[in-house]
């Protein structure tokens, strides 16, 4: 199979786009519809384009890169054809996808449908090194977060110190934080590969109770080491990778959701510090949490409006309830109440509200210097949650693989095994293909986040996987039939975890439109 001859298929489809970019006016708004399916077409041409390269080293790949791949050149074409003007491209430009279409024939997809049915997804040799970090995670995810995600979900519980002291032992908050400061990364690298390993591992078990335990943490460390002082570093940093600091992230608020720039929670300077008053939403994890990371307006003349705010660590006591209220002995008061949620759960989601809580000055991110940059440390902080979150959507795809394969093996109709049906074998192919492309995706993006690249990457990666996790899962249930949508099967929970995906850590159409398509249409001018 000579998987080369796709390349020059991806390599069209991308100077095609990148002609798309330029013949648009940047209008973020009067534009939505293209930039949304632009910033999609580049990450499928882009995903395609690492499988091939990773397929050329690993020949095993080669079946699962030409299916990908051609699969991807399809839906690129149909939509660049489907309205051309729209995109200033001539029908005539747009390339045929005969080239591609033995990949896309349905002795071919059986094939790999029969390879994933019988083999599954394969890992990858990481080294001894990381091949150890993954099969340990793995095992702990198998035996103690398994066991307990379901009654977890269905009960709404926090997470149990079951799960919280093991990993805390193991060092995981610390993933992000130096080893200078107690941590488990390098003092001088990155470690973004690592940090997926673990992530991944822990979503198989509990996107909510265990996969997510570590973003947090990851965000606040970025966040301190990119504008914090030295103190604040030393005072803070060594708790976090304790796990002794649970962390939240207050951030979004109910009236600008992802437009994180028009934050209107008000820090107000008073004598030794600040006064916080205002709302959040979805601050994840709050009750349990011991310091918040809180983005909070302290000028609001500045101009452009992002200029204006500030970042705030602020520390309370830990509750383990859906709702608490904390009067601050130095001021003011701070409440929050969990939002009932279809899935995601384990550590809650907290709305959130500050009249005039008190805040010691020296809790401003940055001191003094730091007043006004708080956007740019959140956006440091988050350009890693966004590479994370598509760890775990890898995870959660991956638990949904191995309990569709399993059942669908077992489950006889009509004489046969679900497997063996041509439409099921379909079903695993794309399945299959999609995850071992989200993986290898994620792991290409965490090696460009090591050498300083990949803002850009971290967004089209998170893009993609999140929305393929929403069809896997979709798919998973189907397989299971009936089954599939009762509680007692752990696919329903796969199924209502992975819809929140596209939400967080940036909504997709966020995202999309005003960070990959704004810079898709400045780079095309370049």
């Amino acid at each position: 199979m000579n998987i080369t001859e796709l390349k020059p298929q991806l390599n069209q489809l991308e100077t095609l786009l990148t002609k798309a970019c330029a013949s648009l006016e940047g209008d973020l708004d009067g534009e939505q519809i293209q930039l949304y399916d632009l910033a999609f077409c580049r990450a499928e041409v882009l995903a395609g384009q690492v499988i091939l390269d990773q397929a050329e080293a690993e020949p095993r790949l080669a079946p699962v890169a030409a299916y990908f791949v051609a699969d991807a050149v399809q839906s690129v074409t149909q939509k660049l054809s489907s309205r051309p003007k729209a995109f200033g491209l001539a029908r005539a430009e747009i390339p045929s996808i005969e080239s591609v279409e033995d990949y896309l024939s349905t002795e071919f997809i059986t094939e790999l449908g029969r390879h994933f049915a019988a083999n599954g997804i394969l890992d990858d040799d990481m080294g001894a090194e990381r091949n150890m970090i993954r099969d340990t995670f793995r095992e702990f995810s198998d035996d103690v977060v398994k066991p307990l995600a379901e009654e977890i979900h269905r009960k709404d519980l926090l997470v149990p110190d079951e799960i919280l002291v093991p990993l805390k032992n193991m060092g995981v908050f610390g993933l992000s934080v130096p080893e200078r400061f107690g941590g488990l990364k390098p003092n001088d690298t990155e470690d973004s590969i690592g940090m997926c390993v673990v992530t991944e591992e822990l979503s198989r078990g509990s996107l909510g109770a265990a996969g997510s335990l570590i973003t947090r943490p990851e965000i606040m460390a970025r966040a301190l080491l990119e504008g914090g002082t030295a103190a604040q570093q030393a005072r803070w940093l060594p708790a976090i990778a304790s796990g002794e600091t649970l962390c939240a992230v207050s951030v979004t608020e109910p009236n600008t959701g992802s437009d994180v720039a028009s934050v209107a929670l008000r820090a107000t300077p008073t004598d030794g510090g600040w006064l916080l008053s205002g709302g959040k939403t979805w601050c994840t994890y709050a009750g349990a949490a011991g310091a918040l990371l809180v983005l909070a307006r302290t000028d609001n003349e500045a101009t452009p409006p992002h200029k204006g705010l500030s970042l705030f660590v602020v520390e309370k006591p830990t509750y383990d309830g859906h709702d608490f209220e904390y009067h601050n002995p130095l001021g003011g008061t701070m409440s929050g109440r969990a939002i009932p949620t279809l899935g995601y759960r384990g550590m809650h989601s907290f709305e959130m509200f500050y009249d005039d809580f008190f805040v010691p000055a020296d809790c401003l991110i940055g001191g003094e210097a730091g007043q006004g940059k708080g956007f740019y440390f959140t956006m440091r902080g988050f350009m890693g949650g966004r590479l994370q979150t598509a760890a775990r959507a890898c995870g959660l795809m991956r638990a949904t693989f191995d309990s569709s394969q399993s059942y669908s093996r077992d489950r006889n109709v009509f004489g046969k095994a679900v497997a063996d049906y041509p439409l099921s074998l379909a079903k695993l192919a794309r399945m299959g293909a999609l995850i071992t492309v989200c993986r290898a995706f994620t792991l290409h993006v965490a090696e460009l986040m090591d050498r300083g690249l990949g803002q850009m990457e971290a967004s089209l990666v998170k893009l993609f996987s999140c929305r393929a996790a929403e069809w896997v899962t979709r798919e998973g249930v189907q397989l299971h039939g009936g089954m599939g949508y009762a509680e007692e099967m752990a696919v329903s929970r796969y199924f209502a975890d992975a819809r929140v995906l596209s939400i967080f850590e940036g909504a997709e159409e966020t995202l999309a439109i005003r960070v990959v398509g704004k810079a898709l249409v400045e780079q095309s001018r370049n």
